[in-house]
Parts: structure tokens; C-alpha cells; sequence
């Protein structure tokens, strides 16, 4: 038993908040860029839920719907590409959600939903010898979360509207920076911003934030069937219409081009993404 595991002990004896049994099926993708091609196959099982990857160097972090005694869930998992299998690293009695690297421990923050219905940031150790715990106490209901530098961090706050809300760890209240936001959140270290979608008047924006000035900057407009993107490199955005993966550049965002047309791949809607280096995952809807 790991020490994620283990958050069954540490005195929070949880119970399921209902059963996910409605939850889509989804399947994850890896496109991969060798040698001047594209190799692409699936990285998990077609039914079920699985959805929000994040790829880094050794695989991809994800979250899966289980079956559990008291109902469905979702734990999270690890794809590793060394062995082309994945594994839980959760297996709790509670629901976690966006797995991101957690830049100041070793680890992974995820949203928790706890037994009262709260959606909270937890830290999950990968040593054995920590245990996990709440990132923040006060803060809640989050959805998703980016970490950017100087222990700083923006969420996905849920709401009427949904709202980005920035913090960090040293104990300052969050601050308002935009509303009615999309599902997507990101940090470009590169860039030192913030990104994120939000609508304004129908259409919505892709848009970035400078922590640094407290200033929002929107960059362009989005197509209304785009809610989830990606950083394809330091400059330039990767989304999906249907089965066809766009690209755009940050500094001359006119020019829109088609990466890869994956509907051989995926015949239903490609949804989240999720790239390092030449490897590119994503998510296809079944339904």
C-alpha cells in the first residue's frame, strides 16, 4: 500500500458523495511525433471515464472512474511509459479530480470532493513517510487549479458565474481576476502568465494573466465549441474541433493551422489535451 493510500487512515474517515455512474465514457489517446511521423494509440480502456491527463516525462497522470463496494468514483492513475501500464496511485473511499504536479514537495495536488460535498485542494506525497493533506482550509468549491512561481497558484473557483480566483501559499486571501471562466487553466513559465478562457457578450476569449501586473490581457477569440486547450510550446495554443487538432501562435493568433486531423482515431469529439515534448494526449469523447 502507498502513502496515497493511506489518506484512509489519517483519521477523515470519508464516505462517497453518491455515485458517478452517469459520468461519460472517455478514452485517452497518445499521439507521438517520431522521426517526421505521427504514431497514435490508445493509452487506456475505451469504456468507462477517463479524462484530465497531464503528461510529463516518464507518463501521464489522469483521472479514472472505479468501481468501489460503495458505488463509482474517481481515483487517480498513473500511465507510465516504460511499462505501458497504468496504475492507481489514490485508491480512496473519496472522489479526486485534476491531477497537477505539485511544484514545492514531491507530489500531486488534486481536488478533493470530501464527504460534505466541499471541492478542496489536497497535496498527495509520493513518499511514504508524509501523509496527504488540505493545500487550503478556507478555499472552496475548487474545480482546477495551475501552479505558477513564487508559491503562487490560480483556481477555478465554481460559482454563478464560475470565476479565476489567484492565491498563494503564504496565507493572502484569494483575489478576483475574471468571471464566467472556462475549464482550462495553465502557466507558461516561459511567458511567466497565467492562461485561461473566459466569455464576455456571447463569445469567449482566450485570454492570459500577469500575476506580476495583476492585468488581464485577451489574446482572441475562440470558436464557441472549444472549451479546453493546451500549451503546444512556450508560443503557440493546441485545441480541438471535433476530430481535428488546431494550432494557433500566441503573437500572430489570424493565422489558424491544422495540426493533425485524428478522426480516424477518435470518431466522436477530442476534448482535453495535454503535451510535452513530441508527446500529445487526448481525451476522446465516446458519446
Amino acid at each position: 500500500m502507498t502513502l496515497l493510500q493511506k489518506i484512509i487512515v489519517t483519521g477523515l474517515l470519508w464516505g462517497v458523495i453518491g455515485t458517478l455512474n452517469a459520468m461519460p465514457a472517455s478514452q485517452l489517446w497518445l499521439a507521438e511525433e517520431q522521426s517526421g511521423s505521427l504514431s497514435v494509440k490508445p493509452i487506456s480502456a475505451a469504456d468507462g471515464y477517463h479524462n484530465q491527463p497531464l503528461v510529463v516525462d516518464n507518463g501521464v497522470y489522469f483521472t479514472q472512474q472505479v468501481t468501489s463496494p460503495e458505488g463509482g468514483q474517481t481515483d487517480l492513475f498513473f500511465y507510465d511509459f516504460a511499462t505501458h501500464e497504468a496504475r492507481n496511485l489514490t485508491n480512496t473511499p473519496v472522489s479526486e479530480y485534476s491531477p497537477t504536479v505539485y511544484p514545492y514537495d514531491e507530489g500531486l495536488s488534486a481536488v478533493v470532493v470530501e464527504a460534505d460535498g466541499s471541492q478542496k485542494l489536497w497535496f498527495y506525497p509520493f513518499a511514504e513517510t508524509q501523509s496527504p493533506r488540505r493545500v487550503f482550509d478556507h478555499i472552496a468549491p475548487v474545480g482546477y487549479h495551475a501552479w505558477g512561481k513564487d508559491e503562487q497558484l490560480v483556481m477555478f473557483i465554481l460559482g454563478e458565474p464560475h470565476t479565476l480566483q489567484f492565491t498563494d501559499l503564504k496565507g493572502h486571501l484569494p483575489k478576483l481576476v475574471a468571471s464566467d471562466i472556462g475549464r482550462t487553466l495553465a502557466y507558461n513559465a516561459a511567458r511567466n502568465l497565467y492562461s485561461f478562457t473566459y466569455t464576455s457578450q456571447g463569445q469567449q476569449w482566450f485570454a492570459s494573466f500577469d500575476a506580476q501586473t495583476q492585468t488581464v490581457t485577451p489574446h482572441f477569440a475562440l470558436p464557441g465549441s472549444v472549451h479546453y486547450y493546451t500549451w503546444f510550446d512556450d508560443d503557440t495554443i493546441a485545441y480541438a474541433i471535433a476530430g481535428r487538432i488546431y494550432t494557433r501562435h500566441l503573437d500572430n493568433p489570424d493565422k489558424v493551422l491544422l495540426w493533425r486531423n485524428l478522426s480516424a482515431y477518435c470518431p466522436g469529439t477530442i476534448s482535453r489535451l495535454s503535451k510535452q515534448g513530441s508527446r500529445l494526449v487526448f481525451v476522446c469523447n465516446q458519446a
